[in-house]
């Protein structure tokens, strides 16, 4: 009884250990035409632990004369997915795959795949078909009216962009230079012109009205423009009054003489005599070198002053050259989005 029992425990054991361990393979399609490709599936029925071997299968290997392999695939650790063509048509017999289960080798079912070859038309072997034209692609214009759209707005930017330089070009510009514009100084002018009355010999001139005008009006400007009163409208005493604070003594006393020997002859008829001449054209030097003020500046800067319509112009023309530029950036890129966009419609 007891050998019974243990016969069939080790008969049920080895049945269900061989349950457990199985394979199936199945191809889809059956039957294919020349150049297609099936798939074989093979499924494994095994523990999730189970170690399994795979079938060593290579891309290009023929699994049977006229059956090629294109590739092989694992979608998951029980599964094996085989790629297969075939250029010849015939009715081929796959063989079993040979799997090994924790060292256990199982077999597939074999399989069969036909392959059918094209139909050819044996009636007209004889006849000839000449190559067909090119043909030219159907024209759509919803593939090109953006680009034609966009040329439109091209040309109207160009125009106005023309017309808008024609009107700059037209307009008179404001330039404005600052001048910077060499000065002399305030002694030095009046000692040019004391030059020019000597050059002029207006000292032993006859004239005596005429000399001392010049050489009271010569000193008048030096001082207006020495001191910064109006020595020019002045009378003599005024202008002697102003320096009395500023003045050396000596000097304006010899300056308050010429001023009077000057108005005696402008307005009394006095006349003098040469040697009083040279003195006081002398005292009017040493006034002049007395007072002078040196090492000021020669040179002088003169900024414009624009009216309100001027300036208004000037930044009218400015706003417009910035529009213009403006323009002529989009017109550059739109015409080369118009470029690239009419080069993908003709590749």
């Amino acid at each position: 009884m007891k050998r019974i029992v243990l016969s069939t425990y080790l008969i049920l054991s080895s049945l269900l250990l061989f349950a457990q361990s199985s394979i199936q393979a199945k191809i889809d399609p059956i039957e294919m035409l020349i150049g297609e490709q099936a798939q074989v599936t093979l499924t494994v029925q095994a523990n999730d632990n189970a170690n399994i071997e795979w079938p060593k299968l290579q891309p290009r290997q023929m699994l049977v004369p006229g059956v090629e392999i294109i590739g092989t695939q694992h979608p998951d650790a029980h599964t094996m997915l085989i790629t297969l063509t075939s250029f010849d048509g015939s009715l081929y017999h796959l063989p079993a795959f040979n799997v090994k289960v924790d060292g256990k080798e199982l077999k597939s079912s074999d399989l069969a795949l036909k392959v059918v070859e094209m139909e050819v038309d044996t009636t007209q072997l004889n006849k000839m078909f000449p190559p067909k034209d090119v043909q030219d692609n159907p024209f759509d214009w919803h593939d090109w009216s953006l680009s034609f759209w966009l040329s439109i707005l091209l040309l109207l930017l160009v125009a106005l962009t023309y017309y808008l330089y024609v009107r700059l070009r037209a307009g008179k510009p404001i330039i404005t230079h600052i001048k910077i514009v060499k000065r002399l100084l305030p002694h030095q002018k009046a000692m040019k012109e004391i030059e020019q009355i000597k050059a002029e010999k207006m000292v032993a001139s006859e004239n005596q009205k005429e000399y001392y005008t010049k050489l009271t009006d010569t000193l008048r400007r030096y001082i207006e423009e020495r001191y910064g009163f109006s020595a020019m409208e002045m009378t003599s005493s005024e202008i002697i009054g102003r320096l009395m604070a500023s003045g050396d003594q000596q000097s304006l006393n010899e300056l308050t003489q010429l001023f009077m020997t000057a108005d005696l002859v402008k307005f009394a008829k006095y006349s003098t005599l040469i040697n009083e001449n040279d003195q006081n054209l002398v005292n009017a030097i040493d006034f002049i070198n007395q007072t002078k003020l040196e090492n000021q500046p020669t040179e002088e800067t003169i900024k414009p002053q624009l009216s309100a319509e001027d300036q208004r112009s000037q930044k009218e023309r400015r706003l417009l050259k910035l529009f213009i530029a403006g323009l002529a950036v989009a017109g550059v890129v739109l015409f080369c989005y118009i470029i690239y966009n009419v080069y993908l419609l003709l590749v």
